[in-house]
Order: structure tokens, then sequence, then C-alpha cells
């Protein structure tokens, strides 16, 4: 049943050191703020899972919240590097970090076997590939009906999953429209489900097709924060901050810029500085 709190009380309450969290969406909908919160509230030893690591990983990696990253591809979606991931692997910067890597098809089916409740996700894929060398969670499987050697991967079942959404209404439902992306089936997945949302409404009026609804049932807390997504995007509410990508990718290149600009922006910030910092977007 999903409860209504601020920002600080829904990651305080709820992601503790050592779980295992997924801060999903898929270009649109990051759930950034949230992000933030857990940065400034010092929450370490994260195993973090995201089909698409972006910025908001990279600054959790950056200041240590890390300690194993399971993804799909890591960028920063239209730039180039995750700077300070590169720094963690190759220079064990701030710390060493384990890392485990995937195709987007195996994360999107270890989230749908994980929502399922089952242990594993069973696929076609990874043929003629080399991540199998390097990855040891996939496996392979033989169809007990067919013969057909299939591909295995562990199930998705996070300790807690943060997403971002456009509305709550006042019963605890969440509305996500435009680009779902896995938050469904992340949030299925998952023990407890955080969502940031733009704003709490009465009811869901003017629906569309390409919607996503979670009942109240599926979410842990539910906090209201304006722009909690931003520099990604929300539909209907605010465009993508390209300026803000280009912008990090020369802030995360250097350690000393990179420690100035988290003290300034996330360290010293609070979710109220974020909202008035993005408004008018």
């Amino acid at each position: 049943m999903s409860k209504f709190v601020s920002l600080e009380q829904a990651i305080g309450e709820h992601l503790h050191d050592g779980d295992t969290v997924a801060f999903e969406g898929f270009t649109h909908l990051i759930p950034v703020a949230a992000g933030h919160e857990t940065i400034r509230q010092g929450i370490k030893n994260l195993t973090l899972v995201r089909m698409t690591p972006d910025i908001i990983y990279d600054q959790m990696i950056g200041m240590g919240l890390a300690r194993k990253v399971v993804f799909s591809y890591a960028g920063n979606p239209g730039v180039g590097l995750l700077r300070r991931m590169r720094d963690a692997i190759e220079n064990q910067y701030p710390r060493a970090i384990e890392i485990v890597e995937h195709s987007h098809s195996a994360m999107a089916q270890a989230y749908e076997a994980g929502a399922a409740g089952l242990p594993l996700a069973v696929f076609r894929g990874y043929k003629g590939a080399d991540l199998p060398k390097v990855n040891p969670d996939i496996r392979s499987i033989t169809c007990p009906f067919t013969g057909e050697e299939l591909a295995a991967v562990p199930a998705h079942r996070p300790d807690v999953t943060v997403i971002h959404a456009q509305k709550a209404n006042k019963r605890g439902d969440v509305l996500i429209e435009g680009i779902v992306g896995v938050q469904k089936e992340a949030a299925l997945a998952a023990k407890r489900v955080i969502v940031t949302v733009e704003e709490v409404v009465e009811d869901f009026e003017g629906l569309h097709p390409n919607l996503c609804i979670l009942p109240h049932w599926t979410v842990t807390a539910i906090a209201v924060v304006p722009g909690g997504a931003h520099p990604s995007y929300t539909m209907g509410y605010y465009d993508r901050d390209n300026a803000a990508y280009l912008e990090w990718d020369k802030v995360s290149a250097d350690r000393a810029l990179f420690d100035a600009w988290m003290k300034t922006n996330v360290l010293e910030a609070t979710p109220a500085a974020f909202a008035e910092r993005v408004k008018g977007l």
C-alpha cells in the first residue's frame, strides 16, 4: 500500500546499506532527485541494477556508493563515456566496483522473470556473442520439449526499485505516460518500490493508450518532487536538458571538478532547491 512521504523519508526508510537497487527509466523519467537523496544520505555498498546506467549512476559510483553494477549499456547518452564509472573500473577510484554486463534483451527478460516471481529468465540470445566468456551468470538450458539450447540468466529481484512518474492520484495509484521502458517490470520485481512524481491529482483523466498505471498496492512510498527527473525529461512537463549532459562530460572528467560540483549541486542541495533549479523547464 503506497504512502505519501517526503523524499528524504522515502529513501531513508526503504533503502539501506548493502541493498540491491534499480533506479530505472529509459532516457525518460530517470529518478535523478531520488539518486541525489541517496547520495546525501550516504547509503553505501549498493548493487546498482539498470538497463542503461547514465549520469545518475556515474554520480553515485563517483561518490563511492556502489560495490557492483549490473547493466547492459553504460554511457552519457548522446555524449560519450561515464568517466566516474570508468575511473572506478580502471583505477579503483574512489573504490573498486564489480561489473556484470548483459544485453538489453537479457536485462529486460530478467526484470520480467523477477516480476513473475521466477528464479531465471530463458530466451533466445547470446549465440555467437562473447559476453558469456566474461559473465558467469549467462548460462544455457536445454528446452525439455524441443531440445533447443536457450540462454538463461538469473531473474532481477531488487530489494528496492526507484522510478519517476508523471502523476499519482490521492489513492496512491501511479500514472506513467510516454516511454515506459522497464519501469513496470522493475517495480513488480522489487520488494519495495519508491516513486517520485511531478504532482498528485484527484483522478487520471484524458487517458490514452501509451501509458502504464501501477496500482497503489504495488507501491511502497510516493514523494512529490517536481522536476525530479531533470536533466532527463518528463513527457508533458519538461524537455530533456541536453546542455546538462554536455556539461557533465566536462565535470566528470576531472576528480576535483567532480567533487566541487557534487558538493554544490547535490550534497549541499535539498529536494526543494532541486525543484527550484529546474522550475520553468
